[in-house]
């Protein structure tokens, strides 16, 4: 059985880290290499760099930062923020990143992913998909979650795959930053139609909810922000408790 994974995610924005809450209220939680290091060191399975402010400018800062994490953990991490090229992303793995995000960029040119995947291989590319629930229809947005479209979520997570995604990053909007747990029916429907893994986003408040998103949203991975940077979640007891609960986790 393979194990289940938790993967802090680390918003960065001008070289900071920040949360908000359903996309917006943004507060400083860090430096990011520094957090980066410390979730290594405290069991983290994986991590996950989401360039907010992805503008030309920020790229630099970006490199630069991704190269500071490979020196310092020894675990994968993924990089995701204003990802269009090839040659973008061949830059981001040749300075130490093991996966690339790509979010708004695949919804503009779907034809991005069977690059990416023919170019690098499936096991690089994530393909994150924000979207929120409107009249009990789950709809794709971009941008940060700022721009609607009329994409259902469940068509595209299949035409993703059937391109060349290696796994599903699908963050429920309604969810981010609340604290009442991840959208885990969402999460089951993915998981039961899609043959790669599926990571949950959006919701983390406590252990339950990892439990619950593991158990009922048959999710492989979970990710979480606030709940990891303001220490209300240590991920040492979480994986003990998700141990207890026989959900099979790295320790």
């Amino acid at each position: 059985m393979l194990t289940k994974r938790i993967i802090p995610c680390l918003d960065i924005k001008n070289g900071r880290t920040v949360k908000g809450v359903n996309f917006v209220d943004l507060r400083d939680a860090g430096d990011p290499v520094e957090l980066a290091k410390q979730y290594a060191d405290y069991g983290a399975d994986e991590l996950v760099f989401l360039d907010i402010s992805a503008t030309l400018e920020a790229r630099a800062t970006t490199l630069e930062m991704v190269l500071h994490v490979a020196e310092q953990v020894n675990i994968p991490f993924t990089v995701g923020g204003g990802i269009s090229s090839v040659e973008h992303v061949d830059t981001l793995l040749k300075n130490g990143a093991d996966k690339v995000s790509i979010n708004s960029s695949a919804v503009k040119r779907p034809e991005l992913v069977n690059e990416l995947a023919e170019k690098f291989g499936s096991q690089c590319v994530v393909v994150a998909i924000d979207a929120k629930e409107v009249d009990g229809n789950w709809k794709v947005h971009l941008a940060g979650g700022t721009i609607p479209t009329e994409i259902d979520l469940f068509e595209w997570a299949k035409e993703v795959e059937e391109r060349g995604a290696g796994e599903i990053l699908f963050t429920s909007m309604n969810h981010d930053g609340t604290k009442n747990g991840f959208a885990n029916k969402a999460l089951a429907q993915l998981s039961d139609m899609l043959n790669i893994p599926i990571i949950a986003s959006g919701g983390a408040g406590n252990v339950q909810h990892f439990i619950d998103t593991f158990t009922i949203g048959k999710s492989d991975a979970a990710l979480a922000a606030s709940v990891f940077h303001f220490n209300e979640i240590s991920i040492p007891e979480l994986k003990k408790e998700l141990k207890e609960h026989h959900i099979e986790v790295r320790l």
